[in-house]
């Protein structure tokens, strides 16, 4: 491996313990050109330095940051990379090699000494405090969270040159990162040992003063970066040729416009959620084309700072919450008022003789109140918790608006406020949870905790037992809220099995039946245990706005009164699946998009269980349905004027589906053009 277009950079005061053993091991590893900043040291520093090889550079001036400047003036020609790290031989500096095996895939490479049971170990209250605030406030000022604001760094010379580092203390670290994020480089955070320091003591955490007087300076440096990128916005230098197209102040723009929409639709939809009155239903169109507009222009904006995501995301939910609620939330409230008063919802329909002196003054507004209950029995659960509490809507709201506002949150911390966007502001999403008050939200929480726990960024590539079993059990939850997570535990099952872990593979199994079994005791009885009701008329041949089941009915009508035959089309797309992804994403997003097309019921809300899925795909179909699936209002629309047909028109039909179908697609050509396999990635 050539080094010799790297440059090692090491800010010292007082290290005479250890700056020849950190010299000696960075030249074991291939490093010839390596620069020791002696930053004013009164014992034998520099001299140390000099005898085990390094070049030594004076600097009186105090400061890390001013070492760190210090130490970048006259390099050498032909210098491409510059390599920090910490004189007292705390970096574990034998894992440089997994540093420099990716600079042809990112400008800086940090280490991150939180990624490692031995850094973690290693690391002070003052270290473990000072990462979380910082870490914090990166996150919500530039919309990338960092886990660690370690000394070990690997940075592209001319990414450096580009930040155009002005702090000379304790702020530079804070400073590189939050400028790197502003200047749009490509960033990775890899595990690393954090070790005992070898000598001295700590220039930050040894004394309480020092580790005020750095965390001063760290907030400090992060207030002024923010207030400069706020106001006198980003320097243009630093950002990339297709960047340079797209000034600043008109990124800022249009994100001040995507955000005002988003919230100026949520306040104009606000009065027309009850969808009886004929009116309601255009303004509703209206209002929702306004958030529409707004979350398509989101799609542009190239850096979200924290505030403006938790700001739009909040208010828009916040308001909607006192939005009048779909007919679905009043069988939420039902059910868990009559579980109260000793009476299984699986048992009777609310039009059930027995329970008519239970009839509230809502009552006649549950929809399908021929049926009984459908909903798995950890939701009954959850309703009747509710009910305990209060029958009330704004309660049952906003219980579904936190579930999904805990999914932005996780969303947002793996993969940043920026991807997560298209989940956090899509209007779908807003509506299905906050406005109309479906409880889907409970059901994709635990389903997006077990896809972020099996596909953590540090399991290794054998996982560990926990990893299935934690998965598993966040699945089955998933499954006892709602019903159509039941196959992602059998891609969690036969991913052990394929790997010969037969026994993991049984146990994540029976793990992820647990909730389903546990919660329906309450139920069951030793002869008779009603969950689902096949024989109801409502899961035989009810129907909305779906796609092949009413390409087949116009060829074979009878098909209309047989939903289960589409349980077999589906089956297949599971099995072909199961054979060819390894990706819990993977297989997840494409089993709900199989089961949106084939499924003879679908409903507008549905749809929103693709979208956290979305901010890593970023599948164009999933982001075009987000604004086609408001053609289903016609069918609220046709029911406020006396048509009770509850059939979507054949042309609206398709202003519906295609862009999702052609979207979806496209994104797959698209990955099929770069090479790389969506179905195959781990």
């Amino acid at each position: 491996m050539d080094l010799e277009n790297t440059v090692v950079i090491i800010p010292a005061l007082n290290e005479s313990a250890s700056i020849g053993t950190v010299v000696k091991t960075l030249q074991n590893q291939g490093l010839t050109h390596i620069r020791v900043v002696d930053n004013g040291s009164q014992d034998n520093t520099a001299e140390i330095a000099m005898q085990a090889g390094a070049e030594v550079v004076s600097e009186p001036v105090k400061g890390y940051g001013q070492a760190c400047w210090r130490g970048l003036q006259a390099l050498p020609d032909g210098v491409e990379w510059i390599l920090f790290c910490d004189a007292d031989g705390s970096d574990d500096l034998a894992q440089l090699p997994e540093f420099f095996a990716q600079r042809d895939r990112y400008d800086l490479i940090l280490g991150n000494r939180r990624g490692t049971a031995v850094g973690r170990q290693h690391l002070s209250p003052v270290h473990r405090c000072g990462n979380l605030l910082a870490g914090s406030v990166i996150a919500w000022g530039w919309g990338h969270r960092f886990e660690d604001l370690g000394p070990l760094r690997l940075i592209r010379k001319t990414a450096l040159d580009g930040i155009g580092m002005c702090d000379r203390n304790f702020g530079w670290t804070v400073e590189m990162q939050a400028r790197a994020v502003e200047c749009d480089l490509r960033i990775c955070e890899l595990p690393v040992n954090y070790l005992p320091r070898q000598g001295g003591r700590s220039k930050i955490s040894g004394t309480v003063t020092g580790s005020f007087k750095a965390g001063t300076i760290i907030l400090s440096t992060l207030a002024r970066l923010y207030w400069q990128t706020l106001w006198r916005g980003t320097d243009q230098e630093c950002a990339p040729q297709s960047q340079k197209k797209i000034t600043n102040r008109s990124q800022q723009i249009l994100l001040f416009l995507s955000a005002v929409l988003l919230v100026a639709g949520s306040v104009y939809v606000l009065p027309y959620g009850d969808f009886r009155a004929t009116t309601s239903v255009i303004h509703f169109w209206v209002g929702s084309a306004i958030m529409g507009v707004g979350f398509v222009l989101a799609w542009a904006v190239q850096r979200l700072p924290g505030m403006w995501f938790w700001a739009v995301a909040i208010a828009t939910r916040g308001l909607l919450l006192a939005m009048y609620p779909g007919d679905d939330i009043w069988r939420y409230l039902w059910e868990g008022y009559i579980q109260l008063q000793g009476f299984s919802p699986y048992d009777f329909a609310p039009t059930a003789d027995i329970l008519e002196p239970l009839r509230t003054e809502w009552w006649d507004q549950i929809n399908n109140a021929f049926a009984s209950a459908i909903y798995p029995p950890l939701t009954q659960i959850g309703f009747r918790s509710l009910a305990n509490i209060a029958v009330s809507v704004p309660l049952f709201k906003a219980a579904f608006a936190a579930a999904d506002l805990m999914v932005c949150w996780l969303l947002s911390r793996r993969f940043g406020y920026r991807a997560t966007l298209l989940y956090a502001w899509n209007p779908m999403v807003i509506y299905s949870f906050a406005g109309g008050g479906h409880y889907d939200s409970w059901f994709v929480l635990p389903l997006v905790m077990a896809w972020l726990w099996f596909e953590r960024p540090d399991t290794p590539a054998k996982r560990p037992p926990l990893t299935y079993l934690g998965s598993a059990l966040w699945v089955g939850i998933s499954i006892a809220v709602k019903w159509i997570s039941l196959p992602v535990l059998a891609f969690l099952v036969w991913h052990g099995f394929r790997r010969g872990r037969i026994g993991i593979a049984l146990l994540s199994g029976i793990t992820g039946l647990l909730p389903v079994v546990l919660t329906a005791v309450p139920f069951c009885s030793p002869t008779s245990c009603p969950l689902v009701r096949f024989g109801s008329s409502f899961v035989k041949n009810g129907r909305s706005a779906e796609l092949i089941p009413h390409l087949v009915a116009q060829l074979w009508e009878p098909s209309l009164s047989a939903n289960w035959l589409y349980a077999f089309p589906l089956a297949l797309v599971v099995l072909w699946l199961l054979l060819r992804t390894t990706s819990f994403h993977t297989f997840t997003e494409w089993y709900l998009i199989g089961l949106m097309v084939i499924s003879p019921i679908v409903h507008f809300w549905y749809l929103s269980w693709l979208m956290p899925f979305l901010v890593v795909s970023r599948n164009l179909g999933s982001r075009l349905v987000s604004l086609s699936a408001y053609v289903y209002f016609i069918l609220q629309y046709q029911l406020s004027i006396g048509d009770y047909s509850w059939y979507l028109p054949a042309p609206l039909r398709h202003w519906l589906w295609w862009p999702f179908v052609l979207g979806v697609l496209w994104s797959s050509a698209q990955v099929m053009g770069s090479g790389t396999s969506k179905l195959n990635r781990t």
